[in-house]
């Protein structure tokens, strides 16, 4: 079968990497050969490569541009002549295209990146020679990937894959009793990053308001993040914090997810958002800002609610709904898992890459 190199940054806990583990796992399984390289780490997402017997190189680049790191991936593309490239995100792509010595590389994007300036778009255009496809997640990625100088003939969108998750009952029970909730709560989640991107402070005002009209509602939040002592101290102003609980990060974060009775993201960007798909794969309805990479995920009123960016009375509102009428929120959430297991599984996903490698394996064959 042909060789795969793959190359991202590191294998730390958050979306990309675990659909870098995903996908290099199942294509693996379906007799690909695959190996991974990680620049600087690797992380929680090491594991499924391992099981699924994908050799992983780690470099341990130490500088933002380290030229020893560079040398390092040269040297294993030289060892291992793969047939396609595939990295991702800014850091891997810049280092794929620079150590790729003609050979096709696949760069993947993997969100709405206004956090770049000039010179990582300079670097972007610089490389876009040695590209032979630009993968987005969404179509929102691909997008802004055209915006900022990516030829229109070299993006492809390819969503990411979710693993069904099943609600647990009595994970549910027990996570609440460890919280010290009651065992009637109905748990509101938001998972992510606490962090101005994701505008959690939008969902603490929520929140101010839902624990007024629904005093079964509890808020649950897993994540880190800059915000974060912001964002307990305005809980705390509010005076729901007894209702209200900050998470950190956990191994379990996709458990709690599912045992959600909503979710919320209230985001002013987003690639695709993982954790919205696996909690509509969970039958959880999500209830997300109207931005396009979230439209592309919920359709309203059908599988979720999509709310103005910064509407925290919106968001009030529709939580408020769903808690309070559970035949709606079971309509709709096995309409959200449907649409995952229908246009969102692994396997779509893993098809549609295998489609990607063979065609850029037929162009490099030649008629």
């Amino acid at each position: 079968m042909p060789r795969v190199l793959s190359v991202i940054a590191t294998l730390d806990g958050s979306g990309a990497e675990k659909q870098f583990a995903l996908l290099n796992a199942g294509l693996q399984a379906r007799g690909w050969d695959m190996h991974a390289v990680a620049l600087t780490r690797g992380g929680p997402n090491s594991q499924p490569l391992d099981a699924a017997g994908v050799p992983l190189t780690v470099l341990h680049k130490a500088l933002k541009f380290d030229p020893l790191c560079l040398a390092r991936l040269r040297r294993i593309v030289a060892k291992l002549k793969p047939d396609v490239i595939h990295s991702w995100m800014f850091t891997a792509n810049a280092y794929a295209r620079m150590a790729s010595g003609g050979r096709p590389v696949v760069t993947g994007e993997r969100c709405v990146d206004r956090w770049k300036g000039g010179w990582q778009h300079a670097v972007d255009r610089r490389l876009i020679g040695r590209t032979a496809r630009v993968v987005g997640n969404s179509q929102a990625v691909a997008d802004f990937a055209i915006e900022r100088g990516a030829p229109a003939d070299l993006l492809t969108v390819i969503p990411n894959g979710v693993e069904p998750l099943t609600p647990d009952p009595s994970f549910r029970a027990n996570l609440l009793s460890s919280l010290q909730l009651p065992p009637d709560s109905q748990p509101v989640v938001f998972a992510g990053r606490l962090a101005s991107q994701k505008r959690p402070e939008d969902l603490i005002w929520a929140f101010q308001l839902l624990h007024q009209a629904n005093p079964s509602a509890v808020h649950l939040i897993v994540g880190e993040g800059p915000l974060r002592e912001r964002c307990e101290r305005q809980a705390l102003h509010f005076g729901h914090a007894h209702r209200c609980r900050f998470l950190g990060h956990r191994q379990d974060a996709a458990k709690i997810i599912a045992a959600a009775d909503v979710l919320w993201l209230a985001s002013e960007y987003e690639g695709q958002s993982n954790t919205v798909m696996e909690a509509m794969s969970a039958g959880v309805v999500p209830i997300v800002s109207d931005i396009p990479s979230n439209r592309e995920l919920v359709a309203d009123g059908e599988t979720g609610f999509v709310v103005k960016v910064g509407d925290s009375l919106g968001f009030c509102q529709f939580a408020d709904r769903l808690l309070s009428a559970g035949d709606l929120r079971s309509r709709m959430g096995a309409a959200a898992g449907d649409r995952m297991r229908e246009e969102f599984s692994v396997d779509v996903m893993l098809d549609r890459y295998e489609a990607l490698y063979r065609e850029l394996l037929d162009e490099k064959a030649g008629p």
